[in-house]
């Protein structure tokens, strides 16, 4: 579904991801994972489209999309979160879901201005879908609540809620697990596999390692900007030179 070929980003005089190749497979989940600074994030901004990648492919089911704006790659079905919450506070929990699905939507001025009955029953298919979208993600409860009224672990989920608003065939997620406690770490955990085995491939940027671990079909280890290794968990958990980037050469 996704192939990077020898991509490369640098900013000025630093090369913040250099040459890296690796291929996910659809209806997989697949890690990015690596030290602080590695070019995690980095990648997943090359990859949609909120950087131009100084040299190299992005293949998004055979198109090379490299350079592509990111409102194009949605239209083609690839969906992505933030590492720092992008949730709407000022709107409902479930306009944020809507959000997400606007793309599906008729977008005629004129239509809005004179309410045509087509757009009235688009609206209330769309709200339908939002409110199982949250159900689905966990959040139903908040389905009429204020996103400022929601927990930052709701909020997650919220987002991740938004993202499959857009019927995405690949998913990325930066650090859904990021500052959440070890139950909603759990949850976010269930969900992502809920996810996947809804038929999203799944690309996931996380710094916890039992939850990559547990989940990941395949895992690639950027270290400084490139490939240190990649395989299944097994193998990258016993990988030496992975261990010496984590935990320092004598560890």
């Amino acid at each position: 579904m996704l192939e990077i070929k020898n991509l490369t980003k640098s900013f000025g005089g630093v090369t913040a991801v250099q040459d890296v190749s690796f291929k996910i497979s659809e209806g997989t989940i697949h890690s990015v994972i690596g030290p602080n600074g590695a070019g995690k994030t980095t990648l997943f901004n090359l990859i949609t489209g909120v950087y131009t990648p100084t040299s190299g492919e992005i293949l998004f089911k055979s198109e090379n999309v490299a350079g592509m704006p990111p409102e194009q790659l949605a239209r083609r079905r690839m969906s992505r979160t933030f590492q720092n919450l992008q949730v709407c506070m000022n709107m409902s929990a479930i306009d944020n879901v809507m959000v997400g699905a606007h793309l599906r939507l008729d977008q005629s001025v004129f239509a809005a201005m004179f309410r045509w009955p087509a757009l009235r029953r688009a609206d209330k298919a769309c709200r339908e879908e939002a409110a199982q979208l949250m159900d689905f993600v966990g959040v139903g409860k908040y389905a009429n609540a204020h996103a400022s009224q929601m927990p930052y672990g709701a909020l997650k989920r919220l987002e991740i809620a938004r993202a499959m608003a857009a019927k995405p065939q690949i998913l990325l997620l930066d650090e859904p697990a990021a500052g959440l406690n070890h139950t909603e770490t759990a949850e976010i955990e269930a969900l992502i596999r809920k996810v996947a085995d809804s038929g999203v491939t799944v690309v996931l940027v996380e710094h916890d390692m039992k939850l990559v671990m547990n989940l990941s079909h395949h895992i690639l280890v950027l270290d400084y900007g490139k490939k240190l290794a990649e395989g299944s968990a097994a193998e990258v958990r016993a990988n030496p030179d992975v261990i010496a980037a984590y935990l320092g050469a004598s560890a």
